[in-house]
């Protein structure tokens, strides 16, 4: 009998002894098995939003879910998700990079969002924050401590710090709610928008304005840090919504809203929804955009 000669190649991890003739033909074989089963892909999606507060303070609030989303979606696509933040300074950079596809997803105020999706239609709410289970929560409008005034119509001749011009809270809620009590901005001595909610707390409470709409959240933080501000007013306010990008991938909307719509670990939620979230509705900002129309006779 002719004797065949065997060669010990490794594949897989395993020593196999085979003839030596088919040595090259087996080790090709392999090979090209091993180059067709592609890698393992990656999704990478960038966060936007604004810094309504110090941009430090913003960054620790969202790292916490931002992690918890991106293990979960992992999880739910078979996929590694990696989870970038881009902050802008102001809204309206902020409102650019989502109604452009600069950023994947994003969480938005109600004023931001309406403007975004007049800007980009097919902008998708993936969903809504939570407030013990509502969908509303407060806006204040604040004065100094020693203030005697009682009352709106009684910001008439006197001065008011709005937020951003793009606030829901800081600037179209509240100018709605003045014109209801008779006060434009023909009848105040003076306004500004300074931008974030601290800035108006503070400016107040410096005696600077006398008055200022900032959201109740923000307020709190203010007061127990010592600031000498009180609530003169409070008027109802929609949740924020967590938008996607009009390019987002199919498979990953779903993904991301199974993983906000199941998420209750308050630790996990942090200080941006501790209540969780609920399913999201256009209509559910139709307030809003009667009180941006409203507002435009400020």
């Amino acid at each position: 009998m002719r004797s065949i000669l065997l060669k010990q190649i490794c594949c897989f991890g395993f020593q196999i002894a085979v003839p030596s003739r088919w040595a090259q033909t087996l080790v090709a074989a392999a090979l090209a098995t091993v180059m067709a089963v592609p890698a393992m892909a990656e999704i990478n999606l960038v966060f936007g939003t604004y810094a309504a507060d110090k941009p430090s303070t913003t960054v620790r609030k969202y790292k916490p879910f931002l992690k918890y989303l991106s293990q979960e979606m992992t999880e739910i696509l078979g996929e590694p998700v990696n989870v970038k933040m881009k902050i802008a300074k102001e809204y309206e950079a902020s409102i650019s990079h989502l109604a452009t596809g600069e950023v994947d997803f994003a969480r938005f105020g109600p004023a931001s969002y309406i403007t975004v999706k007049e800007r980009n239609a097919d902008i998708q709410i993936v969903a809504m924050e939570s407030k013990k289970g509502e969908k509303r929560f407060k806006g204040i409008i604040a004065v100094h401590n020693s203030c005697d005034v009682e009352s709106l119509s009684d910001l008439a001749q006197k001065s008011f710090a709005f937020g951003d011009e793009l606030s829901t809270i800081g600037r179209y809620l509240s100018q709605s709610h003045l014109i209801d009590a008779g006060v434009t901005s023909k009848e105040l001595s003076g306004y500004e928008y300074l931008g974030r909610h601290d800035r108006v707390g503070s400016a107040v409470g410096e005696g600077r304005f006398t008055a200022g709409a900032l959201k109740e959240s923000t307020f709190k933080k203010l007061v127990k840090s010592g600031v000498p501000i009180k609530v003169l007013f409070e008027f109802e306010n929609v949740t924020k919504p967590w938008l996607a990008a009009s390019g987002m991938a199919p498979e990953v909307f779903p993904a991301m809203r199974q993983v906000m719509l199941e998420t209750t670990d308050r630790e996990v939620l942090g200080s941006i929804a501790k209540d969780g979230f609920l399913e999201g509705f256009d209509a559910d900002y139709d307030f809003i955009r009667r009180a941006m129309k409203h507002s435009s006779t400020f």
